[in-house]
């Protein structure tokens, strides 16, 4: 209808104002046709910005999921290596405690042999002394018991010398006697110093 009023409107105006009114229907045309053909605007001139928002977005949330994998697997590892740390800083404190028990152990046992060696030093000190005391006391006891053999030696040899010297002069002096008996006296002499002597006795 609105055509038909419009086909008889420009069937009524003069030729200018035809012109005027076809010029005007051109340009609503377009205009129609530019709203009906209106595109969204590009980003960069690309893609619309609510495909590149949701893009970033994506892109974002991939980061962070990627991110929070690999900040539970640097914190897995760190956690590993921290309880393996402690691990070796327990195992060198049990092996520090152990040198120290055995440097403790041989110490006691140095000063122990320490101990020993001085009193096997002092126990040796004290029976070389009692060996030499002892070696001294035999010495002097063997001299004396020498000196009193030679002594009984020398007396007996002594003794023995005036026994026979005794003999010696008893025999001299009987076979003096016997002489002089010889000489002085006869056989009536004799029987009577014989009978003297038997009487006397």
């Amino acid at each position: 209808m609105a055509a038909a009023v419009e086909t008889a409107g420009a069937e009524a105006l003069p030729p200018a104002s035809q012109a005027v009114e076809e010029h005007l229907e051109h340009a609503a045309t377009t205009e129609g046709m530019a709203e009906e053909h209106h595109a969204e605007p590009l980003l960069w001139g690309i893609a619309p910005p609510a495909a590149v928002v949701s893009s970033a977005m994506i892109v974002l949330l991939a980061i962070a999921f990627l991110y929070a994998k690999a900040h539970k697997k640097i914190a897995g590892g760190l956690d590993g290596r921290i309880a393996e740390i402690k691990h070796q800083l327990d195992e060198a404190k049990k092996l520090r405690a152990e040198a120290e028990a055995l440097r403790k152990e041989y110490a006691d046992k140095i000063a122990g042999a320490e101990k020993d060696a001085e009193a096997m030093l002092e126990h040796a000190r004290t029976e070389a002394a009692t060996i030499v005391e002892k070696a001294e006391a035999d010495t002097a006891t063997m001299i004396t018991r020498r000196e009193k053999m030679a002594e009984d030696k020398i007396a007996a040899a002594e003794r023995g010398a005036i026994d026979e010297l005794r003999r010696k002069a008893a025999a001299a002096s009987a076979a003096a006697s016997a002489d002089l008996i010889a000489s002085n006296h006869g056989a009536a002499a004799d029987k009577s110093l014989v009978d003297q002597t038997i009487t006397g006795l």
